[in-house]
């Protein structure tokens, strides 16, 4: 084996999941076609949970300060996302180039192998392993490995090879975003819609203003090449009466609202993740954050199998919780773009929707459902409101030091919290041990409302959701312990 997980794809995707293997001690080989990245952001910041998920990582520190808002939108109606207690703002001017870097750094610190101008050709999977032609400076090789996952975006090589069925719906218009500089336009951060289609300005930093323009009745074109800035100038000049001719343009591109999901998320030993399983507008910046939080899903339970700890079906788990995240984010995107991009026969629902967003609870729940925060995996069953749910950061006072639910995932590692010093809890749980940190700590500043009110002990997965809790779940610890973190008397497996 020359690794035990190849991944196609250095985008925010394959750099995540490459992290989360090596935080689990796995060999991993990420191959990427182009010489070196882009600089073109498409994704721009990134959500509530996506903020949550590095944090819990130790990642945030890496892109130095932040510009977070609570100001957000459902297909171009204003939400305010401080309804959701206790989560994390959304970042807001962060493009995807510098998430990259930053992700693709924290990886090669780990010790990810990141092989630049690699083009995977094709590849076989033989039932004991997977055999991954490539092309590279030096020719072509092949490279072998336990398991291929293809993070290599909408039009994936792998997806298409593997015969992974993609339904869904052609792109019915095409949209232009551009990034310019030597613009003075007022931000038009969550868009306008207008009688000829919608426009979105956002301020980004060194003076780029990031343009967004759709024009109704444009149809979808067969570009090989990006449309030029002068094709963006005209449309808006349509839309808006303005000109923005005289900007320069950074980079120009083309997209349109296509909507896909494979029917499943892994074959055998090929594994998908992000846009490679999942294509839709991109609304409310959605994709890059539902590609990471796909990684981090799949990266634990990837290692589990490949370190041969695994219980029976784990990997099974990645597909029947990501499948059913996917297609709720193609409802989502498709809802938006009906709302944001339909002409006046949509605006009586639109003002509809407008009254219904001024409750609290409406806002909260589309709030919850852009960000990602309401996301609720099945892990069996019980009463306890955070059982499935992602772990709020929760302040604990140890007897050594201070530390939160935060900082102890920053391992990659399950974490059992005993919040009320329970020597026996610790001693049922004792024999996870190698999977699972056991820690004693006592919760400060839990407000009476809070779902971790009255809370003993809680056990986290590595990815932050919360398996199990007491009091309330129906398993009893050992079996929630064995459910995700296998039988602690078995032996490495050799795959």
């Amino acid at each position: 084996m020359d690794a035990a997980v190849i991944i196609a794809g250095a985008g925010p995707a394959g750099l995540m999941l490459a992290g989360e293997l090596r935080l689990a001690g796995v060999a991993v080989i990420v191959l990427e076609r182009l010489a070196e990245r882009t600089g073109e952001s498409r994704g721009l910041g990134f959500t509530a949970r996506t903020m949550e998920v590095f944090d819990q990582r130790g990642l945030l520190s890496r892109f130095g300060e932040i510009e977070t808002s609570n100001q957000g939108h459902f297909g171009g109606l204003p939400v305010d996302y401080g309804v959701l207690e206790g989560a994390w703002q959304a970042a807001k001017t962060v493009p995807q180039s510098v998430t990259e870097t930053k992700l693709e750094e924290w990886a090669t610190d780990l010790g990810a192998d990141i092989r630049r101008s690699h083009e995977l050709l094709s590849f076989t999977d033989d039932g004991d392993g997977v055999e991954v032609e490539v092309r590279g400076p030096a020719g072509v090789h092949t490279l072998r490995a336990s398991y291929l996952v293809g993070c290599d975006g909408g039009r994936s090589t792998i997806r298409k090879a593997a015969g992974f069925d993609f339904p869904g719906t052609a792109a019915t218009l095409e949209m232009y975003l551009a990034d310019v500089k030597g613009l003075d336009l007022e931000p038009r951060m969550i868009g306008e819609t207008l009688p000829g289609g919608m426009v979105m300005i956002g301020p980004l930093p060194g003076g780029i203003t990031r343009l967004i323009v759709c024009e109704r009745g444009t149809p979808p074109q067969r570009r090989t090449q990006p449309p030029t800035f002068e094709e963006v100038a005209a449309a808006w000049k349509r839309l808006t009466g303005s000109d923005i001719s005289h900007g320069e343009p950074v980079w120009v591109s083309a997209f349109g609202d296509a909507t896909r999901q494979v029917t499943e998320y892994r074959r055998g030993r090929v594994l998908l993740a992000g846009d490679s399983a999942h294509i839709h507008l991109p609304a409310g910046g959605q994709g890059m954050n539902t590609s990471i939080q796909d990684a981090v899903n799949l990266g634990w339970k990837l290692a589990a199998v490949v370190n041969g700890w695994a219980p029976s079906g784990l990997l099974d788990t990645y597909h029947s919780e990501r499948h059913p995240v996917g297609k709720r984010l193609l409802m989502n995107t498709r809802a938006q773009g009906l709302l944001f991009l339909s002409g006046p026969e949509v605006q009586p629902l639109r003002d509809v929707l407008s009254e219904l967003i001024t409750y609290r609870d409406v806002s909260r729940h589309l709030a919850g459902m852009v960000s990602g925060l309401e996301i609720t995996y099945d892990i069996g069953s019980g009463s306890h409101p955070l059982l499935g749910k992602r772990m709020p950061h929760l302040e604990l006072v140890g007897e050594i030091r201070k530390t939160s639910s935060t900082e102890l995932l920053h391992a990659g590692r399950g974490v059992l919290l005993d919040l009320t010093d329970n020597a026996r809890l610790r001693d049922r749980a004792a024999a996870w041990s190698r999977h699972v940190d056991i820690v004693t700590a006592a919760p400060h500043g839990v407000a009476e409302g809070s779902p971790l009110h009255g809370t003993a002990a809680v056990l986290i997965r590595p990815d932050g959701y919360v398996a199990w809790a007491a009091p309330g779940s129906h398993h009893d610890l050992p079996m929630a312990l064995e459910r995700w973190f296998g039988d602690p008397a078995a032996g490495r497996v050799a795959l």
